[in-house]
């Protein structure tokens, strides 16, 4: 339970050093997104890099090449879904969630906030964090693919361009 062999210590070592730089150099090929801030869809990919990582770190059943193969796989993976919705916008909506406007006008929209589970005090804490302190001077609060909150004030809003594609603004659904 404690220790078994040095040739598992060992194997542990070797192997974990290779699939280390293994990882490395897969993540470096498949560009920035792999690293960015994660929608649902780019999280799955990096547990399951993780899960094989472990996996080809632990179990004596599966070999480097055997691990290696499965590393470029998800990465190739994640890079082909991407590659699919830059080209064709209508295959983003099955991969990630639109984002949503939760606030409008210095004002909760009560139906897009319980849809996205997303509290008062969220928005607050956004609002803070954008360094503002008043509810009023917000022009709108947008739920982010990411599950992050994107604070738009008054003064900032512009023509409103920024929101185009956002579930909830102008001349899209209603919230």
């Amino acid at each position: 339970m404690w220790f078994d062999s040095w040739s598992d210590l060992g194997r542990i070592l070797a192997v974990g050093a290779s699939a280390y730089a293994t990882v490395v150099l897969v993540l470096r090929l498949a560009g920035k997104r792999t690293l960015a801030k994660l929608n649902a869809f780019d999280l799955v990919v990096t547990v399951a890099l993780g899960s094989v990582l472990a996996t080809i770190l632990l179990s004596s059943d599966v070999s480097w090449t055997e691990g290696a193969v499965a590393l470029v796989l998800l990465a190739a993976g994640q890079s082909a879904v991407a590659w699919v919705t830059v080209r064709r916008p209508g295959f983003r909506d099955v991969v990630t969630s639109r984002p949503r406007l939760v606030f409008r006008d210095g004002a909760p929209l009560p139906g897009a906030l319980r849809a996205e589970r997303v509290s008062m005090d969220e928005i607050r804490q956004a609002v803070r964090a954008g360094g503002a302190g008043d509810l009023t001077s917000v022009a709108a609060v947008v739920l982010e693919s990411d599950g992050s909150l994107s604070v738009v004030s008054r003064d900032r809003l512009g023509d409103g361009s920024a929101l185009e594609g956002v579930e909830g603004a102008a001349g899209d659904r209603a919230a």
